[in-house]
């Protein structure tokens, strides 16, 4: 297996978490119920500002996402305006995208200093290395999606998208995207134990390359399974039932829960 991209080391002095959260799939399913989760997001980002060494948000972070030219899709301000304030404030986030934010291109670097990241990378943060990303389209199975991706990702489409009126174009898009989301809905509720694809992937790598922590979203189910002696895999869940991240205090990462429901706790 190839080496994943390994970026810079990042220092973690006393007392400082590193926060990790994923598949808020803001717009979903619809604007009274997105604008809630919204606003529990930020209250989350406030809190984490207290003692954030950086933040990861490893997609699916919108339900869709598509950046036209002069236009983006509207809403999701509150959330653009606290990444705004955390950046301003030197604390640095990191965003990968997903596949439902896929077709974001320089708006979030430009106007918030955010990088953004297509692909999983390594990194050692503290004393540990970890293995971060998306997950979408890693490890055996799921063949039509990754035929898809591959599709969505190219540069003729995402042409041939922007020529069409944001409009209809993100009315169209929010519709595919929703359903998407629902017909996978019941499989995401399911752990497969060993059938796993990102545990599988996460095995792979870790014979060749090792990493104390293989941290995914995309499957929205939080989980927290052994890889191999010394090397686990978190999965962070989602936001629309389990408000769940992970925490790194230099330690240890663990799954922790935001205002979530007693019975997802």
């Amino acid at each position: 297996m190839t080496r994943p991209p390994q970026l810079p080391n990042l220092a973690l002095p006393p007392g400082r978490k590193v926060y990790f959260a994923s598949d808020f799939h803001l717009g979903a399913p619809d604007a009274a119920r997105s604008l809630e989760r919204e606003r529990r997001i930020v209250r989350w980002l406030t809190m984490a500002a207290h003692d954030a060494a950086a933040i990861y948000l490893l997609g699916d972070i919108f339900d869709f996402w598509f950046e036209y030219k002069h236009a983006i899709p509207r809403g999701f301000i509150r959330l653009q305006g606290k990444l705004a304030e955390l950046t301003d404030a030197g604390i640095p986030v990191i965003f990968f995208t997903g596949n439902h934010d896929m077709w974001m291109f320089d708006y979030f670097t430009k106007e918030l200093g955010i990088p953004i990241y297509r692909h999983p990378v390594s990194q050692r943060i503290g004393g540990h290395q970890f293995h971060i990303g998306h997950g979408d389209g890693l490890g055996p199975g799921d063949h039509t999606y990754k035929v898809l991706k591959r599709v969505f990702a190219s540069p003729l489409a995402q042409w041939l998208f922007a020529r069409i009126h944001p409009n209809l174009g993100i009315g169209i898009a929010n519709r595919w995207s929703q359903h998407s989301r629902l017909q996978n809905g019941e499989a995401d509720s399911k752990y497969f134990g060993e059938e796993e694809w990102l545990l599988q992937y996460c095995r792979e790598l870790e014979q060749a390359y090792h990493h104390e922590y293989y941290v995914f979203g995309h499957r929205h189910l939080p989980l927290d399974v052994a890889v191999a002696p010394g090397s686990r895999y978190l999965n962070l869940g989602e936001w629309v039932n389990y408000c769940s991240y992970g925490q790194y205090d230099g330690t240890e990462l663990a799954l922790r829960h935001f205002e979530a429901k007693e019975s997802n706790k």
